[in-house]
C-alpha cells in the first residue's frame, strides 16, 4: 500500500477484486480514468479465484480449468495502470461518494467521482442444531483454506447441503487427496418440478456438461444420501457426529468435520448502508439491489456489479463489471473508446443462460432457512436463538430493526451477515408476512469493525468526519 493511492481522490473507486471488480477496474483504467481498486484480501481474485497468483498448491489443475481464468483477469488488471490497495477494509460509503477505508492500521477518507461495488457473495446462513460446534464450518471456508493454504480436513468428513459449490468442493477435495465419509444432499425433490421448465436453456448453457461431469466425479466412490430433510450436529465441546433424516428414515454418522452449504447470496451490507434500494428476489430467496442495465443503483454515482447484483457466477460477474465500467466511462469521459456495451450485454446473457434452472433446482428448503427448533442459534455474534426471536415477535417486535432493541440480533462484528436472511424469514413466518414486508436490518457505518486508533489516524477534515459519524 502506498500513501498516495490510499488517500487520494479518484475518478473511480472499485470495491472488491473478484472477477467483477478486476474486469471493471481494468476497463476503466484502460479508458483513461483514474481508477483505484480496493480489496480486503492479500491478493486479487475474490472468492472464486482466491489466491490465484499465490496458491501453494503444486497442481492448480485440481481446482478445475475455470480457476485459470482468474489468472488472465489479474494479468490484464496488472497491465491496466489502475492503482490497487490490498488488505483494505471499506467500512463506509456516503451518498457524496466519500469512502472510509482502513489498511495497515490506519484509515483515510477517499473521494470518488464514481463508485462500483463489486463485493461479491456470501454463503447463505445454514442454521441447524449444532452448527456452532467446533468442527462445523462452511464449505466456502474450507475451499478458502484449500486455495490459500493447501489445507484439507482430516478424519471422518461429511458435506451437507445443496448447490453447485458443494459438488465442486467435493471433487476438489478428492483430487487433493481428501476422503469423504458421505455427502448429504438436501436438495428438495420437488425442486426438480420447478426447474424442469428451465431445462432447455440449461442444456444450451455452459453449465450443463460441466455440472454433469463434476457431479459424476464427486459421486464416484462416495456415499451420497439424497432427499435429506433434517440435520443435527452433536457433540460435547466439539463435533462428534451428525443425525439426519432422509427418505423417511433416520441415520447417524460419526464425524470429525462437517462442512455445510446451501448456496450463496449477494453481500449487501455496504450497499445497504449507503442507502441503495433493495428488493426481495423470490427466485433466489434473498435481497438484491435495484439496478438499471448498466448497474447504476438508486444512489447517484454508485453502481453494483458481480454477484453483489444478484447471483450469476464468475463469468457473468466479469461481464457485469465491464458493463458497469462502460457506463462510468461514458458518464465521466464520453470521448474515450470503450468496448461495445451491446456485445458485453450479449456475453452476459450467454453467461446467465441456465441460471434460472440452477436457481430453481438449488433453492434451499424452508426447513434449512428457518429453524423449527427454538434452541437453534440464529445470531452467532450475540447468541440469539430462534426461540428468542419468536418470543420477541410475540411481544411486539415487528421487524429486524425492532429486534435489535429486544435481543441485539445483528449488532455483533458480522453486522448481520450470518443471520440477516434467517431473521427476515423467521420473522416473516412468525408474523404471517412476506419477506419484502419484513425487510432487512437498517445498516449504518461502520459496516466492518474499525478501531478508534484507525479513526484517529484520519487526517482532520471536519466536514468529512461529520458525514461519517452523522446519525
Amino acid at each position: 500500500m502506498t500513501a498516495p493511492a490510499f488517500a487520494s481522490s479518484h475518478d473511480l473507486v472499485v470495491v472488491g477484486a473478484g472477477p467483477a471488480g478486476l474486469a471493471a477496474a481494468t476497463l476503466a483504467a484502460q479508458a483513461g480514468l483514474g481508477t483505484l481498486l480496493l480489496d480486503e484480501n492479500a491478493s486479487p481474485g475474490g472468492q472464486i479465484y482466491r489466491a490465484v497468483t499465490t496458491t501453494p498448491l503444486p497442481d492448480r489443475a485440481l481446482l478445475g480449468p475455470e480457476f485459470a481464468q482468474g489468472g488472465a483477469l489479474v494479468e490484464a488488471f496488472a497491465r491496466s495502470g489502475a492503482a490497487y490497495v490490498a488488505g483494505a477494509t471499506v467500512w463506509h460509503l456516503d451518498r457524496d461518494l466519500t469512502l472510509g477505508v482502513s489498511a495497515a492500521g490506519r484509515a483515510a477518507l477517499i473521494k470518488a467521482r464514481r463508485v462500483i461495488l463489486a463485493t461479491g457473495a456470501l454463503e447463505r446462513p445454514f442454521p441447524i442444531p449444532g452448527w456452532t460446534l467446533p468442527g462445523v464450518m462452511t464449505i466456502g471456508a474450507a475451499q478458502t483454506l484449500l486455495k490459500a493454504s493447501g489445507m484439507i480436513p482430516q478424519g471422518r468428513v461429511a458435506l451437507a447441503g445443496s448447490g453447485p459449490l458443494l459438488w465442486l468442493y467435493a471433487a476438489q477435495l478428492k483430487r487433493a487427496g481428501g476422503r469423504l465419509a458421505a455427502i448429504l444432499d438436501t436438495t428438495p425433490r420437488e425442486n426438480w418440478r420447478a426447474a424442469w421448465r428451465h431445462m432447455p436453456d440449461f442444456l444450451r448453457s455452459p453449465y450443463a456438461f460441466k455440472g454433469l461431469k463434476l457431479t459424476r466425479e464427486a459421486r464416484a466412490g462416495t456415499r451420497v444420501i439424497a432427499n435429506v430433510t433434517a440435520l443435527e450436529a452433536f457433540g460435547e465441546g466439539r463435533l462428534a457426529g451428525l443425525r439426519y433424516a432422509a427418505g423417511g428414515k433416520r441415520g447417524e454418522l460419526s464425524l470429525d468435520a462437517l462442512l455445510l452449504h446451501q448456496g450463496v447470496v449477494p453481500n449487501v451490507n455496504l450497499a445497504m448502508a449507503a442507502g441503495v434500494a433493495h428488493r426481495w428476489d423470490e427466485a433466489q430467496a434473498c435481497f438484491v439491489p435495484t439496478l438499471d442495465a448498466g448497474g447504476q443503483s438508486s444512489v447517484q454515482g454508485v453502481s453494483i456489479a458481480g454477484d453483489g447484483a444478484g447471483i450469476g457466477g464468475a463469468e457473468a460477474a466479469a461481464e457485469r463489471g465491464r458493463l458497469a465500467a462502460v457506463a462510468v466511462v461514458k458518464a465521466l469521459k464520453p470521448e474515450a473508446s470503450t468496448p461495445d456495451a451491446a456485445a458485453i450485454a450479449a456475453a452476459l446473457a450467454k453467461a446467465m443462460r441456465g441460471r434460472a434452472f440452477l436457481d430453481a433446482l438449488f433453492r434451499p428448503a424452508p426447513a434449512f432457512r428457518v429453524p423449527a427448533r427454538d434452541e437453534v442459534i440464529v445470531c452467532r455474534c450475540e447468541e440469539v436463538s430462534a426461540g428468542d426471536i419468536r418470543a420477541s415477535v410475540a411481544i411486539g417486535a415487528t421487524g429486524p430493526n425492532q429486534l435489535k432493541a429486544y435481543r441485539r440480533a445483528g449488532m455483533g462484528p458480522c453486522q448481520g451477515r450470518m443471520c440477516g436472511l434467517t431473521v427476515t424469514e423467521l420473522m416473516a413466518q412468525a408474523r404471517g408476512k412476506m419477506a419484502q414486508e419484513i425487510g432487512y436490518y437498517r445498516l449504518r457505518s461502520p459496516v466492518k469493525p474499525v478501531t478508534l486508533d484507525e479513526i484517529a489516524s484520519i487526517q482532520p477534515d471536519p466536514a468529512a468526519i461529520a458525514a461519517v459519524v452523522r446519525e
